[in-house]
């Protein structure tokens, strides 16, 4: 094995935490692994890895490999790229990480269309509701409602996401419409339990004015699904976002409520790695994204009715 090859296995070992982690990632045995990780030590006559049953940590020599080693790739990507201008195929594993629900709607649909244009690049699309660490968790690039404060992170706006106060006609002709956002206290809201929001926290601004409605009712959830469902059968209003009720604000299954108000939007963003050169695979995915959504991205805020939605 040449020592770029090295740097970049030992990069991505210690990147999955675990021997077996990265034999599942690279398609080999963790025996295999570990005596590719010896071979390395023994070239270099030091210990990189101090390592247990149950946990691998870094040694002083390995801290230094792992990090002028990633420099050293990173310039080699760049010179190459340099060279080769715009002529590097994009190619390889890439991996993507997006939410549940908007994963499963509008992702998978582009990712099989993205790997019809690219053959050459190999597609794993992992889908969670948590938060994850694209660095330490290897991931080429995420799918996230919301910027990320992380100045590793590169963030490009995707899409435009209003979210809606809403409420099937039933509920409205059983209870009424709020007038304002204090009307809420005395109506039943579907309240979701997600991010890092204040659980049963509503806020909206009008103009120059804000309020913040502490709101309950008997029942919640931390599945956005569920919580839309809840709401089409009448079970009260439910604050949602725009990609995931816009089909029913349409067809008149939802109504909207509050128009005069506008809660935080959840824009989505493209997350990936920030580096100096972007490897051609993700350069490709991201501009292939950027492509697929660009009619969703705009600076208009307006809260009417269904003709001027987004989604």
């Amino acid at each position: 094995m040449d020592g770029l090859s090295d740097l970049s296995f030992f990069a991505l070992l210690v990147r999955r935490g675990t021997l077996a982690a990265a034999a599942q990632e690279l398609g080999i045995t963790p025996p295999a692994v570990s005596k590719r990780l010896a071979s390395i030590e023994a070239r270099l006559r030091v210990r990189l890895l101090n390592r247990t049953t149950r946990r691998m940590s870094l040694t002083a020599e390995g801290e230094t490999y792992l990090a002028e080693g990633e420099r050293l790739v990173a310039e080699l990507d760049a010179l190459e790229r340099k060279i080769s201008g715009g002529s590097v195929v994009p190619q390889g594993l890439l991996r993507i990480n997006a939410t549940l629900g908007f994963g499963r709607k509008y992702v998978t649909p582009e990712l099989s269309r993205f790997v019809l244009q690219y053959p050459e690049v190999e597609v794993q699309m992992h889908l969670s509701d948590r938060p994850v660490n694209l660095v330490e968790q290897a991931f080429d690039l995420a799918i996230r409602f919301g910027e990320q404060p992380d100045a590793r992170i590169t963030a490009r706006k995707l899409a435009s996401n209003r979210r809606f106060l809403c409420a099937s006609p039933a509920y409205i002709a059983a209870r009424g419409v709020p007038s304002s956002p204090r009307d809420l206290h005395n109506h039943s809201c579907i309240v979701l339990r997600e991010s890092d929001e204040i659980y049963g926290s509503w806020h909206f601004r009008s103009g120059t004015k804000l309020e913040t409605v502490k709101v309950r009712g008997p029942l919640s959830t931390n599945d956005g699904e569920a919580a839309l469902a809840w709401a089409l059968d009448g079970h009260g209003i439910v604050l949602r976002s725009e990609w995931d009720a816009a089909p029913y604000l349409r067809s008149g299954r939802l109504r909207l409520l509050l128009t005069d108000w506008a809660a935080p939007p959840a824009d989505i963003y493209l997350l990936f790695p920030t580096k100096s050169h972007l490897q051609a695979k993700t350069r490709a995915m991201v501009d292939f994204m950027l492509d697929a959504f660009a009619d969703k991205r705009t600076t208009d805020r307006v809260n009417g009715n269904g003709a001027e939605l987004l989604w």
